[in-house]
């Protein structure tokens, strides 16, 4: 049995449930709401606070984890990184109030900057040798300069909503951040194939994000040109008409080009041009 720490609230639990469900992990509901076992796989699930995940897997109360890379670098827990999972995506910035001249990072010398990442923040600020008093809070950070406690803050930004929200302006990016899939360092052979199954399915799922199936007709006389348009993961799929001068070709492509792509599909004279979603893709 394999012990995943996933957090018990947030959008980070929300996108891990999602691709637990995705991974075809489905959780048996019972009267132990922190520790679920799942249906038809030999996981288990231990929901903790994010900040207690790192800890947990380095100590090996839970054998991987998926957590926020800003926790992961901020504990600085002997847990090793086995993949980024690409969702949950914020960076951690400097902001400071929206009315401030700043023209650099020495604006924060003798200032007092309130955050929750004292660690991640102290590393920033030695290296750009910037002297600043850091004053350490648990949530709701963003309102420290508001209330007079602090002189700037050093938090979690998404959208920056609740900075504007606050009268504080972005100024610095420190680090970006994602969802990383974290284990400890000494797992059993056991643990470790069943984590390699796990490993495998997300990658799965993961490489389907962005992409599209595409099933076209293609006229022969440009079927160079539409093969170098859909180079496919090695190279498309093309299977003769009953009509000699076409040919069906099916490929994968990017979701970020697809318009781009499609227009000049059509321009060299492609028909039929089917498009599918795709659920999981197996490299």
């Amino acid at each position: 049995m394999l012990r995943i720490a996933v957090q018990s609230k947030g959008r980070l639990y929300d996108e891990t449930m999602a691709l637990l469900e995705e991974a075809g992990i489905r959780l048996n509901p019972g009267k132990r709401i922190l520790l679920l076992s799942a249906k038809g796989f030999p996981v288990e699930t231990l929901f903790l606070r994010d900040d207690d995940i790192p800890q947990s897997v380095a100590h090996g109360v839970a054998d991987v984890g998926i957590v926020g890379e800003n926790e992961y670098v901020e504990k600085g827990q002997q847990a090793r990184l086995v993949k980024r999972l690409g969702f949950s995506r914020c960076r951690l910035s400097l902001a400071i109030p929206k009315d401030e001249p700043y023209r650099g990072v020495e604006w924060f010398n003798g200032k007092t900057i309130a955050t929750s990442y004292p660690n991640i923040l102290a590393g920033y600020l030695a290296k750009r040798q910037v002297q600043a008093k850091t004053h350490v809070i648990s949530g709701s950070v963003e309102i420290a300069p508001g209330i007079g406690l602090a002189d700037a803050i050093f938090d979690i930004v998404s959208s920056g909503s609740t900075l504007v929200s606050n009268q504080l302006k972005e100024v610095e990016v420190v680090m970006q951040s994602e969802a990383l899939l974290i284990a400890n360092p000494v797992l059993t052979a056991d643990k470790q194939a069943i984590l390699d199954e796990l490993l495998f399915r997300f990658e799965a799922i993961l490489a389907a994000e962005g992409k599209k199936y595409v099933l076209l007709n293609a006229p022969m006389e440009h079927l160079d040109e539409i093969i170098n348009l859909l180079p496919g993961m090695k190279s498309p799929t093309v299977t003769p008409l009953a009509n000699g001068e076409w040919v069906s070709v099916q490929s994968v492509i990017a979701e970020n080009r697809f318009w781009e792509i499609i227009g000049k599909l059509k321009a060299l004279g492609a028909e039929g041009i089917l498009i599918i979603p795709i659920e999981k893709l197996i490299l």
